[in-house]
């Protein structure tokens, strides 16, 4: 009877039926999507401490930032999308803003607040919102499936088994690991990966229940059994960490005070403060933009005008998380791709986003075991939800060679520039100037607001 009345309440908050789900498929997928994402909780401290940070302050703003965030989205638009600080901007916080400009990170976490706070200012207007709305259908699958293969490139990365090499990057080498006595620290790993991604997609074929779960924990388990026989070797001067959860040190929440409301707005006025602000914003609104249209698409939560309902609550929970990550003391607060792999296990509401949020706020009193999972167990969940997501391509409209060129463009500038929001930027870019010198932009009624985008993406790349 209690269950009952739980599921009851969970259906009139969440409209579990509405969406064609109910809590087992929305749990699981929650499960799936902190799996996904549990890096950032070791691998953020580690980039902001490059800066000075202490990295147990890192990590608990970390944590902290992700669960209030990814509540907040729960909360404000009931879609299973998760926050935390982002891959790239906490780089560009650390290496570029602090260690080559020479701000302080208590100057880069200001631009991040004010970064925020111009957010929020811009999704009460609407303006992100008519972006959101103004790009093309078949641009908006694009952007799925350019996603699909950046997240399937990190994945391959994450696992080791694309590296740098002379042809700029190259496939591991089994034979050079053997030889130089690396095997069992890193190419082990790389086994295990590539052994992760085959098990992962037999379960997706087999339409396994939690499949993407299952493969990230069988993985780690498979990295357990090889350390426990002497296979895999930790060498943390290499990165690579025993896969077993260290106890050693307890339960106890590491220390924000360090780190928490320690901005500086001193430099507020000065104009490279106001370029790096500018950097910030644009990187996360883009970054934020594509996410969100990548996965909704995916997901068929876009209306037949291409248009996802209740945006204005998804991105005014990404302004405030960005805000208040800075304020606890972590650079910016973003809407997570690999909230796609929570999606493909069937998530479909808030309910998903609060099963995270919770997850990453038990992460503050088990950090030892969250911080335990490997990148290689990780790694081919996010190569089969890149998989999943690029099936997004057979609705791109490729007999129209003005839609199918600078979709083709935005797929590619994704994974080949490193970045989300340069994939938008060269997508909308050649969008405009092939429908313009084509002379199907009138036809086309392509918006102002494309027009306008492409000037400003035209602009940045000129000046900055």
């Amino acid at each position: 009877m209690e269950t009952k009345g739980k599921e009851g309440f969970l259906e009139r908050v969440f409209h579990l039926s509405e969406h064609h789900t109910d809590v087992k498929t929305e749990v699981m997928a929650g499960f799936t999507t902190f799996m996904t994402m549990a890096y950032i909780l070791a691998v953020n401290p580690s980039i902001l401490s490059a800066t000075g940070m202490d990295s147990g302050a890192v990590f608990t703003a970390t944590a902290l930032a992700s669960f209030i965030a990814t509540l907040l989205m729960a909360g404000l638009s009931n879609y299973p999308f998760a926050l935390a600080p982002g891959m790239g901007l906490n780089a560009y916080f650390a290496y570029t803003v602090v260690l080559n400009m020479g701000y302080t990170w208590q100057m880069a976490l200001a631009a991040v607040f004010i970064e925020g706070l111009i957010f929020i200012a811009l999704s009460l207007t609407k303006v992100r919102e008519g972006i959101f709305n103004a790009i093309p259908m078949n641009l908006k699958h694009a952007v799925s499936v350019g996603i699909g293969l950046f997240i399937a490139f990190l994945g391959l990365q994450n696992a080791k088994i694309v590296v740098d090499g002379e042809t700029l990057v190259s496939v591991f080498s089994f034979k050079d690991s053997l030889a130089d006595g690396s095997f069992h620290t890193v190419g082990i790993t790389v086994l295990l990966a590539i052994i992760g991604i085959l098990i992962t997609s037999v379960l997706v074929v087999k339409n396994v229940k939690g499949n993407i779960l299952w493969g990230i924990i069988i993985t780690w388990i498979l990295g357990m059994l090889c350390q426990a026989a002497g296979l895999y070797q930790p060498n943390p001067e290499l990165g690579m960490y025993s896969v077993f959860p260290d106890f050693s040190a307890g339960f106890g929440i590491p220390d924000m005070s360090s780190t928490f409301f320690k901005l500086d707005f001193s430099k507020v006025l000065s104009l490279d403060f106001i370029v790096v602000m500018f950097a910030f914003l644009f990187v996360d609104m883009f970054d934020t933009l594509g996410t969100l249209i990548g996965v909704a698409s995916k997901a068929d939560m876009l209306d037949k005008d291409g248009k996802l309902p209740r945006i204005k609550g998804a991105l005014l929970a990404d302004a405030v998380g960005t805000s208040v990550g800075a304020l606890l003391g972590t650079s910016t607060t973003t809407t997570f791709v690999e909230s796609a792999a929570g999606v493909a296990e069937g998530g479909r509401t808030g309910l998903t986003s609060v099963v995270t949020a919770i997850l990453f706020g038990l992460s503050l009193f088990l950090s030892p075991f969250f911080l335990a999972i490997p990148s290689f167990a990780t790694a081919p969940a996010l190569v089969v939800v890149g998989f999943l997501m690029m099936t997004s391509v057979t609705k791109i409209d490729f007999t129209d060679y003005t839609e199918a060129i600078p979709s083709y463009i935005t797929i590619i500038a994704m994974p080949f520039m490193y970045s989300i929001s340069e994939g938008i930027s060269m997508g909308i870019i050649s969008y405009v100037i092939i429908n313009l010198a084509t002379g199907n932009a009138k036809k086309k009624k392509i918006s102002v607001i494309m027009y306008i985008l492409a000037v400003l993406f035209i602009l940045k790349y000129i000046l900055i």
